[in-house]
């Protein structure tokens, strides 16, 4: 899985306005519904708010994932933003997020869900990308660093 071929530039903001929990998601939210397969801009971050309660979606290192199922999706959509300064998403090493992967995959397709998540972790963790995207200004520059650098599995 390529985290490239979920994504566009149109679907990347490497200057996230967003100050709290709330205002990422519904950022998030509303950028998947304006350039996005979603086109219900409130069920989408009604979905997120409902998953973030069940605990946090922060995977450590300055990095949040969140994510949900939606009917009426045919594909895997990713959206990518960024902020200036950390946000307090409630990750278990305690540092604030900057980083932020929103994932809305199709309701009948766990399993590709589950592989979209895998595959963010793996790029995460793999060498120095997230210091590399943070420095990125440009969302087709984020986009470029998403394709070069594989994240393995199918």
């Amino acid at each position: 899985m390529r985290l490239d071929e979920l994504t566009d530039p149109q679907l990347i903001v490497p200057r996230l306005a967003a100050t709290d929990r709330h205002s990422v998601l519904r950022a998030l939210a509303e950028l998947m519904a304006e350039h996005g397969p979603i086109d219900d801009a409130e069920a989408l971050y009604d979905k997120l708010e409902q998953r973030e309660s069940l605990g946090s979606t922060a995977i450590g290192h300055g990095v949040a994932v969140p994510h949900c199922k939606m009917s009426r999706l045919a594909r895997i959509a990713l959206a990518v933003g960024i902020t200036e300064r950390g946000v307090d998403f409630g990750a278990v090493d305690g540092e604030p997020v900057r980083l932020f992967f929103l994932v809305v995959s199709p309701e009948r397709q766990p399993a590709a869900h589950l592989k979209c998540l895998a595959a963010i972790s793996r790029w995460v963790m793999a060498g120095d990308h997230v210091e590399r995207i943070l420095a990125l200004q440009q969302p087709h520059e984020i986009h470029r660093l998403l394709s070069a650098v594989p994240v393995g599995g199918a």
